[in-house]
């Protein structure tokens, strides 16, 4: 599972045309193709390439509805400071072995395969509670689904264990 790079960072903004202005006109960024997700939100690409999926995906709070929860996880809305970022996200290869990976650690996870992408994306949350996206081919093999929930039972009742 070598980690091929950074492939983003999300930032939850209350205000999406700020932020949009903020990385466009400040930063240079351009908006670009996002995918068709059930909440509002921007990619954003730094110049003309879209090969590794944008630098910055801003993610719009305001009239997100149940789309932004049900693909991402709950939230508690963020205050003020360093501002509220959402996920790092890594480019990764062999989704099989980390997905054995997160289960002897005890870690779940969701995966998800981005639609008109050919990804599929792994997230799990760290110690800290920060949420890790790791990003791989969609075309390279999977275990079947029976295989995957147990692998994720499994995970689940280690962990339980571990924290008696």
């Amino acid at each position: 599972m070598p980690v091929r790079k950074l492939g983003h960072y999300s930032v939850r903004t209350p205000d999406l045309e700020a932020s949009r202005r903020f990385y466009v006109d400040v930063l240079g960024l351009r908006v670009g193709y996002r995918p068709p997700l059930d909440f509002p939100g921007l990619w954003l690409y730094q110049g003309g390439d879209e090969a590794d999926f944008g630098v910055v995906h801003l993610i719009g709070t305001v009239g997100a509805g149940t789309g932004l929860s049900d693909y991402l996880g709950e939230r508690a809305e963020a205050g003020t400071g360093t501002g509220a970022l959402d996920h790092l996200a890594f480019l990764a290869t062999d989704a099989e072995d980390f997905c054995q990976r997160l289960a002897r650690s005890g870690i779940q996870y969701r995966d998800r395969t981005l639609p008109g992408l050919g990804l599929r994306q792994l997230f799990f949350v760290d110690p800290s509670g920060l949420t890790i996206e790791m990003n791989f081919p969609a075309a390279e093999p999977r275990r079947s689904q029976a295989a995957a929930q147990e692998l994720q039972m499994t995970a689940t009742a280690d962990a339980d264990r571990a924290d008696q």
